[in-house]
């Protein structure tokens, strides 16, 4: 029997799965599509499908660097206790590998992994431990130099929070040490050019009116604005930031003593700008309780 778009459509429609997964038991099962139902159960897809509707906030952060180039990727779970699973910690380790060779999140779910594609690992794992599971993100960076950090470990190379620096000239040492400045003072952009301009022109909207609400001179207000847009900007900014590790230095001005101009970071914090579901546990007791 043929099996037409149609058909992978109203059996991913029925119970869930991915497209792949959702052909593949159609020619399993020669276009029955109770047949392929059935299939996709055997195989645990279906019970992954039924959990992807849970919100995956937990997980872990994995980097990888080969060369000059480094990635970092987040793939996550339900709850904290499967990011210290062993098994889950493996194919997270695996996925990172596998981005070495990709260049974005989309073509790392189609990457092979020993065999499969991620997704379908993803999909396998998702059954067995009994969780929701995403591969949410992967993001790069390049440069002469490339230095990973994982703040917090849980395994190697890979935690809740994950950092790249990428640099010309300069040492892995230094490298390092801008790396743990990044995961501690979680700047929002390299410098100002490379900031949200909705953020700046936000932020100078603020300062404005509050200089206003001064009452002093529109020359003196101008010049209120100028020197808060300025700390504001060292404040956000990675190379206008004081270096953590020599706060009498911007970090700019510790790279240009080390040698090294920085071109590049990431900074990857597990679950950050995911919205999650907050439960009341007496309140759900009461109602199993009440009926």
């Amino acid at each position: 029997m043929a099996i037409t778009a149609a058909l992978v459509k109203e059996l991913r429609e029925s119970t869930g799965v991915g497209m792949m997964d959702a052909k593949k038991a159609l020619v399993e099962t020669d276009g029955d599509m109770e047949a392929a139902s059935d299939w996709l159960r055997t195989k645990g897809l279906a019970k992954a499908a039924k959990k992807a509707g849970r919100t995956a906030a937990e997980g872990l952060v994995a980097v990888a660097v080969t060369g000059g180039k480094g990635i970092a990727v987040e793939v996550n779970s339900e709850t904290d206790f499967v990011g210290k699973n062993a098994e889950f910690q493996q194919m997270v380790g695996g996925i990172a590998k596998a981005a070495l060779g990709v260049s974005d999140v989309e073509a790392l779910a189609a990457a092979d992994m020993g065999g499969k594609p991620v997704s379908e690992v993803l999909t396998d794992k998702i059954a067995t431990i009994g969780e929701n599971m995403s591969l949410r993100r992967m993001a790069t960076v390049e440069g002469n130099v490339v230095v990973s950090y994982v703040h917090n470990a849980a395994a190697d190379g890979m935690g809740k929070i994950g950092v790249l620096v990428a640099m010309n000239g300069g040492d892995e040492a230094f490298g390092k040490q801008v790396a743990m400045h990044i995961a501690a003072a979680n700047p929002q952009s390299l410098n100002e050019a490379s900031l949200d301009p909705a953020v700046v022109e936000k932020e100078r909207s603020i300062l404005t009116e509050q200089a206003r609400e001064s009452g002093k001179p529109e020359s003196i207000i101008e010049n209120m604005i100028k020197g808060r847009m300025k700390k504001f900007l060292a404040e956000v900014t990675l190379l206008g930031q004081d270096f953590v590790i020599n706060p009498d230095l911007t970090v700019e001005a510790a790279a240009k003593d080390a040698g090294a101009e920085i071109v590049g970071y990431v900074r990857m914090e597990v679950g950050e700008g995911i919205e999650k579901e907050e439960t009341d546990f007496a309140a759900e007791v009461a109602a199993a309780v009440r009926g």
